[in-house]
C-alpha cells in the first residue's frame, strides 16, 4: 500500500503539469482564433469603402463606357448641357503623360537604388537617401508649385504637357528607388559572390544576374509609382489646364487627361456633365488595374530560370 501511495504522489507533479500545458494550449488556441477574427474583420471593414467606391463608379459611370463613341470621340463642342462626346482626348493626354513621366523617372529610379544598394558607401549615400526621403513625403501641389516657379516664373516658358511630366516626375521617382532598392536587397549574396568568383565585372553582375532577378519586384514598384502619378490632379491643373479637344503636343499648347477631365465636370448639376465626370473615373480606374495586370503578367513571364 505504501508502494502505490509513493507511486500515486510520484504522478501527481506529472498530472498537473499536463493540465497546466493543456490550459496553456488552449489559451494560445484562443489568442490566435481571436487574432484572426480580428484580422478578418479590419479586412471585411477596409473592403466596405473599396466596394462601395468601386459599386458607385461602375454604377454611374458604367454606361458611358459601353458607348463606342466614349472610345473615339472627344468633346469638342459639347457643352454642359449637351449629350454624347467622348474621352479619347483625355485617355490620349493621359497615357502620354504617364508614358513621358514612366521614361524620366524609371531610368533615375533605377540607378539610384543600384548606386544605395551596390555602390552607395560614405556621407554621399546618406545624402542621397535623405533627399529621397524627403521627395517622398512630398504633397503633389508642392511638384507642381515648384516646377511653375522654375518653368513659368524663371524660364517665362508657356504652360505645357511636359512641365507637368516632370511635376509628376519628381512624385513617381522616390516610389520607383525605394521599391527597387527593396527588391534589390531581397537578392541573395551568394549569387553576387558566385558571379565575382567567376571573374565577372560587378556591373556585368548588377546587369545580368541581380536586376533579372528582382525585375518582378522592379516592375512592380513601377507601377505603383505610375498609380500614384496617373492621378494626380494639382499638377495638371497648375501646369497643363485642360481643354475639350484632341492634343498630343507635350510641347505646345494645352494637354487635356482624365484627372483634369474630371475636374472640369465637378460641381456641374447637369445629368450630361455628371455622366462624363463618373465615365472619367471609371476609366482612370480601369486604366490603373489594367496596368496592374501587365505588371504581374509581365513579372511571372520573366523571372530568372535555373
Amino acid at each position: 500500500m505504501s508502494t502505490l501511495s509513493t507511486l500515486d504522489d510520484a504522478a501527481l507533479p506529472t498530472a498537473r503539469a499536463d493540465d497546466d500545458f493543456g490550459g496553456k494550449s488552449s489559451g494560445r488556441a484562443f489568442k490566435d482564433q481571436l487574432a484572426r477574427v480580428l484580422m478578418w474583420t479590419a479586412f471585411l471593414i477596409a473592403l466596405i469603402p473599396l466596394i462601395w467606391i468601386l459599386g458607385s463608379t461602375i454604377y454611374k459611370g458604367g454606361a458611358m463606357l459601353l458607348d463606342a463613341g466614349w472610345w473615339t470621340r472627344s468633346q469638342a463642342g459639347i457643352t454642359a448641357r449637351r449629350e454624347g462626346g467622348g474621352a479619347v482626348h483625355a485617355i490620349q493626354g493621359t497615357l502620354i503623360q504617364a508614358g513621358v513621366t514612366a521614361l524620366i523617372s524609371v531610368p533615375i529610379g533605377i540607378f539610384t537604388a543600384v548606386y544605395l544598394v551596390e555602390y552607395g558607401r560614405g556621407r554621399l549615400a546618406k545624402v542621397v537617401s535623405f533627399m529621397v526621403d524627403i521627395l517622398t513625403g512630398i504633397p503633389s501641389i508642392v511638384a507642381a508649385l515648384f516646377i511653375y516657379a522654375l518653368w513659368v516664373t524663371t524660364f517665362n516658358f508657356q504652360r505645357v504637357g511636359i512641365a507637368v511630366c516632370l511635376a509628376l516626375t519628381m512624385l513617381m521617382i522616390p516610389t520607383v528607388v525605394r521599391s527597387t532598392e527593396e527588391m534589390l536587397k531581397l537578392v541573395p549574396n551568394e549569387l553576387r559572390e558566385a558571379s565575382y568568383a567567376l571573374g565577372v565585372p560587378k556591373w556585368k553582375t548588377i546587369m545580368k544576374i541581380v536586376i533579372p532577378t528582382s525585375f518582378s519586384g522592379i516592375v512592380t514598384g513601377i507601377l505603383l509609382g505610375l498609380a500614384r502619378v496617373i492621378g494626380e490632379t494639382a499638377p495638371l491643373i497648375i501646369l497643363g489646364p485642360y481643354t475639350a479637344v484632341i492634343a498630343t503636343n507635350l510641347f505646345d499648347g494645352l494637354m487635356p487627361t482624365l484627372p483634369t477631365m474630371i475636374y472640369q465636370n465637378y460641381g456641374e448639376t447637369l445629368e450630361p456633365s455628371v455622366d462624363r465626370l463618373w465615365g472619367a473615373a471609371l476609366t482612370l480606374i480601369l486604366i490603373v488595374f489594367l496596368l496592374n495586370i501587365a505588371g504581374r503578367f509581365i513579372g511571372r513571364f520573366s523571372k530568372v530560370r535555373n
